[in-house]
Order: C-alpha cells, then structure tokens, then sequence
C-alpha cells in the first residue's frame, strides 16, 4: 500500500516537472523565434535592396556624387555599352567587307572588261582642264583622305587583323605604337581634310549641278563598257559626268557628318555627355564607310578604268580626245567661246 501511495507520487511530481520544463521551453523559443524571423526578414530586405541598386545603377540611373563634370554621377552607361556592341557587332564587319567587296568587285571588272580605250587613240594635244590650285587643293584632300582611310581602318580594324599575327611574334611591343601612331596621325591629318574639303566645296560647287543628260549617263555606265549593248557608247557629259558629280555630292555630304563627329570626338574642351559622343563616334563610323566605298570608286574610275583620265590631275591638261569622248558638253563649250587652251 505504500509503495503504491509512493509510485503514484513520484509520477505526480515527474509529470509536473515535465509540464514545467515544456512550458519553459515553449515561453523561451517565442522570443527566439520571433527573432530569427525578424532577422531573416532583415536580410532579405538588405537582398532586395541590393538588388534594387544594382538593377538601378546597370539601367544608368544617376546617383550621388561630389565630383563635378558631366555624368559624374553614372558609374554604368548603357548608350555607351550599346553604341559599342553596335560598331563591334555591326559596323566593322560592314567596314571590313566594304573595302574588300568593292575593291574586289572593281578588280573583277577590270580583268573581264579592261580600262575605257580612247576611240581615236591620243590626239598628243593637250588641253587645259584644271588650274595650278585646283590640283593643289585636289591632292591635299587626296592625301589626306588616304591617310586618314588607312588610319582609320587600322584603329577599327587593326586588333581582328593586325594584332593577332603581331602579339604571339617576336616583337610584341608592335602593336601599341602602331594604334598609337594610328590614333596621332588620325587626329592630326584631320584639320588638314577639313580644310581641303571646304575649299573643294566651294569652289567646285558651281560646275557639280545634275542635268538630264546625266541619267543616260548612269544608263550606259559612262561608257567604260566594252561589250555587249553598251561598247562604244559614249554619253553626254559637261565638265563634271555624272559620276563624279555623285561623288562630289557624296563627299559633300558625309564629309560634313564625319568632319563634324570628328571634331566631337577630338576636342576634349566640349565635355560632351556620354550620349552625344557615342553618337558621334556611330555617325562618323558610318560616314566613313560610305565615304571608303566611294573613294575607292572614284580611284578606280579615275586611274585603271580610264585610259589618259589620270593625267589631268597630274599636269592640268588632259588630251584632246580624252575630253572629246568623257566631256564632250565641256569641250563644245570652251572651244564656242574661245577660252579653249592648249599646252604649249
């Protein structure tokens, strides 16, 4: 009998010590809970706005900053990540295939159809076409734009072309003052362009008018055909044809856009936001390969494709045939009223 009095109490008071321990414990995991939970809920607010800040600063959002200057407070521009993706991505395989297309295309033809033969032959008289400083001003311009074409494709071009076979040689140290050099004579030979295509503007402006007998020009191709329909044909034409009055147009045009980004990018004294010069930078890569591609043209045209059309720029006369068959209009002219001269 006692012993059971005994056992019963013994489990009384075992019961009550657990029920004491388990509440205890229940009243002190509410505060760690609760503490846990409020710290979980502060490191994912910290998480959020993290990356809310990065989101931010990678859509070019503007924050705070003690410097001065223009986009001081961008740490990330996206016209500037996007506009170089574009001339990576598109403008300099354009580039690259524009001078090997069309200086190919050309080539081509010049193998299958021969330069554009003089009818007569050469006449031995020369005849006055261009002054002292049209020539001057031409080969200037000429030089110039040459210059800045080589440069100009070796700082877009050179680390796809150059760099690759110039590194893993013997003189690796090659590379950086070749597109430093590239760089310096890019931007130094550039006032010189400038001028030389202002002056050439002006003052051949009044003689690159379109008239109607230009179309049967672009119809014929000039006459530098020598088969099939259009050998012998021989279009009208004044002093300017029509295809040298598109490339004067041409030169006018696109010789603005990239004279005007060029100075953009040049002179540092503009402090330019980061928008405006990365525009700049896309107008004068394009305008530069319109301007490649044409120049090309325009050498071809004026050198292996026309028999005696290099000579005139050379001395300032060009032989009497030669302006009887490529400017007839021209010749008609000068020779009506009276102001035809010939080389002594």
């Amino acid at each position: 009998m006692l012993n059971k009095q005994f056992n019963k109490s013994l489990r009384s008071l075992f019961a009550l010590l657990v029920l004491v321990i388990g509440g205890g414990l229940a009243i002190g995991s509410g505060p760690v809970q609760a503490n846990d939970q409020q710290s979980s809920q502060q490191q994912a607010q910290a998480q959020t706005s993290d990356a809310d800040l990065w989101r931010a600063i990678k859509a070019g959002e503007a924050g705070y900053t003690t410097a001065e200057g223009v986009e001081t407070g961008v740490l990330i521009n996206v016209a500037g990540n996007q506009g170089k993706e574009i001339r990576n991505k598109y403008l300099t395989p354009v580039m690259a295939l524009t001078v090997v297309g069309v200086f190919g295309a050309f080539l081509i033809f010049y193998l299958v159809n021969g330069p554009s033969k003089l009818s007569h032959g050469f006449s031995g008289k020369m005849v006055a076409r261009w002054s002292k400083a049209d020539i001057w001003i031409h080969w200037m311009m000429a030089v110039s734009c040459i210059a800045l074409m080589f440069t100009g494709l070796t700082i877009m071009l050179g680390k796809h072309i150059i760099q690759p076979f110039v590194e893993p040689s013997q003189i690796p140290s090659l590379w950086a003052p070749l597109i430093y050099g590239s760089k310096t004579i890019h931007d130094w030979v550039g006032p010189l362009f400038i001028l030389s295509w202002a002056v050439c503007v002006v003052k051949w402006m009044p003689q690159q008018t379109f008239k109607m007998y230009d179309l049967k020009w672009f119809l014929v191709v000039g006459g530098y055909i020598n088969f099939g329909p259009f050998k012998g044909k021989h279009p009208d034409s004044g002093f300017a044809n029509a295809g040298e009055k598109m490339w004067f147009w041409t030169l006018t045009l696109f010789g603005l856009f990239i004279s005007v980004s060029g100075m953009m990018l040049v002179l540092p004294g503009l402090d330019l936001p980061r928008e405006a010069s990365m525009a700049a930078l896309l107008i004068h890569a394009i305008s530069a390969i319109i301007l490649i591609a044409f120049t090309i043209v325009h050498i071809w045209m004026a050198t292996a494709l026309s028999e005696g059309g290099m000579e005139s720029m050379v001395s300032g006369y060009c032989d009497e045939n030669w302006a009887i068959q490529h400017h007839n209009l021209w010749y008609d002219d000068i020779k009506a009223n009276g102001s035809l001269r010939y080389k002594n």
